[in-house]
């Protein structure tokens, strides 16, 4: 553990430079025509987030990880801690992830497959690979509709704040975890992303969740999202269910 610690200075270190140089480098980034930045293109999260949001050593369902959450703790309420620990020890088959479950938010983000952004003005297309998973965020000002609503995607309303995309996500089910070590969440989520470039083919992903019928306080998620410029780049199918099909459709 103690490399590991010292692996998570590094990376602390090399994160804060990296964070340090963006203003001046996000005036590289491609613009709409309305100023605002150009958000399009297919994205990934490099970094194993999806395995465990918390820092890790290496085991045999993950590779070791610094962690994404920011003070690297998760606040569950007591009822909410002793249920996550028992996710985590039956999550090979607990996880609904593992049995092609569609991703929630944030998760969807940063599991590792690309997705895909296309922009306008007044609303943003995220096409995911997963599943041929599609949101809809909205940035013509218009409010979430009225009622709760259970969605695996929640609704997502969108302002700009600057140079950063805020976007405001609530109406979740509870069917989805945050993670595969068995973090989870309740139909009660709030979510708040912001998506702020750092140069042209990088962002700084964020998302803050709420909960009370989880968690004692709102806490968040951070990472970078990767551009994928190689050639001919292009989403690819990933129907999860096909590959037991047996299983679900016996």
């Amino acid at each position: 553990m103690r490399v590991l610690r010292a692996s998570r200075l590094l990376g602390l270190v090399a994160f804060a430079a990296l964070l340090a140089a963006a203003p001046a480098r996000a005036a590289d980034f491609p613009r709409t025509p309305e100023g605002k930045p150009d958000l399009s293109g297919i994205w990934q999260v490099l970094a194993p987030v999806d395995r465990d949001l918390l820092p890790h050593a290496a085991r045999k369902d993950a590779p070791g990880h610094l962690g994404a959450v920011v003070g690297e703790e998760i606040p569950y309420q007591p009822w909410a801690l002793a249920k996550k620990a028992e996710n985590f020890k039956n999550r090979e088959t607990a996880d609904p992830s593992n049995r092609c479950v569609m991703p929630g938010i944030p998760r969807i983000t940063y599991t590792p497959l690309p997705f895909q952004i296309f922009q306008t003005d007044k609303r943003l297309t995220l096409l995911y690979e997963f599943g041929h998973s599609v949101r809809n965020i909205f940035a013509n000002g218009t409010d979430h509709p009225p009622g709760h609503i259970d969605w695996y995607l929640g609704d997502s309303r969108g302002h700009w704040d600057g140079d950063t995309l805020v976007v405001d996500i609530v109406d979740f089910n509870d069917e989805t975890w945050l993670d595969h070590a068995g973090d989870f969440h309740s139909d009660a989520l709030h979510v708040v992303e912001r998506y702020t470039p750092i140069d042209k083919d990088h962002i700084q992903y964020e998302a803050t969740l709420d909960d009370p019928k989880v968690f004692t306080r709102p806490w968040t998620i951070k990472t970078i999202l990767y551009r994928r410029i190689e050639p001919n780049i292009q989403l690819l199918e990933y129907d999860c269910y096909l590959f037991d099909y047996e299983q679900f459709y016996p």
